[in-house]
């Protein structure tokens, strides 16, 4: 049995022999006599052609249907989510975040299905098992910078008798243009002024803005939604929302564009007191992913002694630590011996490495930190709930990365990162240290030479 994010229900699912899961199958058993007024409707079906795979695919190391899901979790106002969608793997990533699952009909999940037909079928699998919200809140996943805050004041809208549909709207000023002739290639002939007179260019101050709706959400009446069929109906009202959060992913510079803003705009949302576990990638994360070479082949690194100092604090209040590396450098293993943390030397399949490690510890990856720096560490970033990236990481590491340092390796990125850690804690070590300067970060086993499995035994400190 799965439990719904509202106390108002349980929700079993169970599949038939072959095929996606049969909603035939599903039971709502209500735990009280109260009945969720609002509900958030987020379809998200598999097929992309723009961005394909797009509602799987992260940013700021989550993928945009968990973004959306966790946006409705978090609304005060919306009593129960669901995601509406043809895909298993959707499916099991949006009932991972807290999600109820309603399966679409293939005839509703294609190219030319539209967004109120998926919402009207979600509505009719709630009601066939006792489920009549009054306001549905309808999510688009390709919005990854919803504020919860704004889903409830659109909720509040409808559940105030001031509108019966309300949309997401950033003000402008921008002068639009169409093409005179409607059957011309976009802007290949004549233009006309859509929102303007042409031959008047009132300044900005002597203008009053229009509204564009950005795409984000909308809330409106389930009564209303089922006699119009549409989303905009009777009175309407707009819920203004921040320029920069507008974003609306269909193209990949559009994904692009919002994997660089999640840098800045998670940054304050980001809650590091749930994570359980830290482990990083050695060079480009320890060091500054230099080498020097002596005469006799002898490498050696440089490290940072404020990392070391960050790992013992770490060590101290109980936080596991593990150092994953490619390397077979000797020198690897003597790092970790030195911090008293566990190594995993020589490693190919990081990923699988770092599952199994926190397996056998119980840890939930998704409350797990892995701090890298260049592609390799990808795998490893995306099966953890934090994937951290240094300030000097590979672009697509940054672009991958749930949290990015603003030191670089071997320069106490590290340590700035245990910094965050230690201040997120409810409760930590008494006397707690500065920050030492260092400035915000953005938000978002014996040692072995061969193979990955090898444990690193703590050797005395002083070694390295």
């Amino acid at each position: 049995m799965h439990e719904c994010g509202s106390p108002t229900c349980h929700v079993t699912f169970t599949e038939p022999q072959a095929g996606p899961p049969s909603f035939a199958s599903v039971t709502i058993e209500p735990q009280s006599s109260a009945r969720p007024s609002a509900v958030a409707i987020i379809p998200a079906r598999g097929g992309s052609k723009g961005v394909p795979g797009k509602n799987l695919r992260r940013v700021g190391g989550i993928s945009l249907v968990a973004r959306a899901v966790a946006a409705c979790l978090a609304a005060e106002r919306i009593q129960a989510t669901y995601v509406s969608t043809d895909d298993p793997q959707i499916a099991e990533v949006a009932s991972a975040a807290g999600a109820e699952v309603i399966w679409r009909p293939r005839e509703l999940a294609g190219d030319r299905a539209s967004s109120e037909s998926a919402l009207v079928h979600a509505l009719d699998v709630m009601g066939r098992h006792d489920v009549e919200p009054t306001t549905a809140v309808f999510v688009q996943c390709t919005s990854p910078f919803i504020d919860p805050a704004d889903l409830d004041r659109a909720v509040s809208l409808i559940e105030a008798e001031q509108a019966d549909s309300v949309f997401s709207g950033v003000s402008t000023y921008e002068f639009l243009w169409g093409d005179a002739h409607h059957t011309a290639d976009p802007a290949s002939g004549a233009m006309t002024g859509i929102n303007h007179d042409s031959a008047v260019r009132p300044r900005r101050q002597d203008r009053s803005p229009h509204v564009r709706e950005t795409g984000a959400f909308y809330a409106m009446t389930t009564i209303g939604l089922r006699r119009h069929g549409h989303r905009f109906f009777g009175r309407i009202r707009c819920v203004l929302v921040p320029d920069e959060t507008a974003i609306e992913i269909d193209t990949p510079a559009e994904l692009a564009l919002a994997q660089a803003l999640a840098a800045v705009l998670d940054r304050q949302s980001a809650d590091l007191s749930e994570v359980a576990a830290v482990i990083t990638d050695f060079d480009g994360v320890h060091t500054d992913d230099r080498a020097s070479v002596d005469q006799h082949g002898i490498e050696s690194v440089r490290v940072s002694r404020a990392d070391g100092m960050g790992v013992a604090r770490l060590r101290r209040v109980g936080l596991p630590f593990l150092i994953v590396s490619t390397e077979r450098n000797p020198v690897v293993a003597a790092r970790a011996a030195k911090l008293g943390v566990e190594v995993f030397s020589d490693v190919r399949d990081k990923a699988a490495v770092v599952l199994d490690w926190l397996a056998k510890r119980g840890i939930d990856p998704a409350r797990t930190a892995y701090v890298g720096n260049d592609v390799n560490d990808l795998p490893a970033l995306e099966v953890v709930g934090w994937p951290v990236a240094v300030a000097d990481a590979n672009p697509e590491v940054i672009r991958a990365a749930r949290l990015v340092l603003s030191r670089p390796g071997g320069a106490g990125a590290v340590r700035e990162l245990c910094e965050l850690l230690l201040e997120a804690r409810p409760t930590s070590e008494s006397g707690r240290l500065s920050r030492s300067g260092l400035e915000a970060a953005t938000v978002r086993p014996t040692p072995s030479t061969g193979s990955a499995g090898s444990r690193l035994e703590p050797v005395p400190a002083g070694s390295v």
